[in-house]
């Protein structure tokens, strides 16, 4: 357990590149391949390939400068709109849409999915289909009613947040409220996507630790019931990697749709 005062993600920030860095790289001692990488890429290439879910519009509503999450949805949705509350991961991410120097490297991810999808000899197909899929980077705000106050966004066919509401949540009623801004971004009958980490108190880097909302995954279901949602699927994978840098014990994705 890190001693260190905790932040809010929203609130305090984050240094985007070390994330990256430590949670997401393709360097061999990264430990967090299997749940960071491996987990959400085969969950999303699972959920989205079975065909159920369709349309126009995809909103991600993700923590940091994360993409890779992202590939099999550019198969399906012709535009993709992203959220970010930070400026420097919107920076980050822009760096790595327009192929800036220093941009940092996902060539890692777009192989696995390109197996994944059974597209190994069009490896760089995959990412240029994903920057051809995103429209925008939004600034937005978690405090507003409307996440993208002043800006009106159209009702989303899909919406996926990865690990974002576990970091901007406080407690219960914080995340209730939370998901009913998200659910206000999707269309009746639209997909709501959620990458999550359980039993989570902190995520931590060299100089900074972050304070993460504790919950299981019979509240999340619970949450999404009341918030109007029917869960279509739900994998949870207990953590694989031994590292002190996050205290969380399973990885879960659950994907639901807006009944009401």
């Amino acid at each position: 357990m890190y001693s260190t005062p905790k932040k809010f993600y929203h609130i305090h920030g984050c240094d985007a590149r070390k994330s990256l860095e430590l949670y997401f790289s393709g360097n061999k001692t990264m430990v967090f391949a299997e749940d960071s990488l491996t987990f959400p890429m085969m969950n999303l290439h699972y959920v989205l390939s079975r065909g159920f879910i369709q349309g126009n519009l995809l909103v991600d509503f993700s923590k940091g400068s994360v993409i890779h999450h992202l590939y099999s949805a550019s198969n399906i949705f012709k535009d993709i709109i992203l959220l970010k509350i930070r400026e420097k991961c919107a920076m980050e991410l822009r760096r790595w849409l327009n192929d800036r120097t220093g941009a940092f490297d996902w060539t890692h991810t777009k192989t696995a999915v390109a197996q994944l999808e059974g597209k190994s000899d069009h490896i760089e197909n995959i990412e240029l289909n994903l920057k051809a899929s995103i429209r925008q980077i939004v600034m937005c705000n978690p405090d507003k009613e409307n996440l993208t106050d002043p800006m009106v966004l159209p009702p989303a066919d899909c919406v996926i947040s990865a690990w974002l509401l576990d970091v901007i949540c406080k407690d219960e009623d914080d995340y209730m409220r939370n998901l009913k801004k998200i659910s206000n971004l999707l269309k009746m009958g639209g997909y709501l996507i959620i990458i999550g980490v359980l039993n989570a108190t902190y995520l931590a880097s060299d100089v900074e630790c972050l304070h993460v909302f504790k919950y299981d995954e019979s509240f999340v279901r619970f949450a999404l019931s009341k918030s109007g949602f029917v869960v279509d699927y739900c994998a949870v994978q207990r953590r694989k990697n031994v590292s002190d840098l996050a205290d969380y014990t399973h990885i879960m994705c659950i994907t639901a749709h807006k009944e009401k």
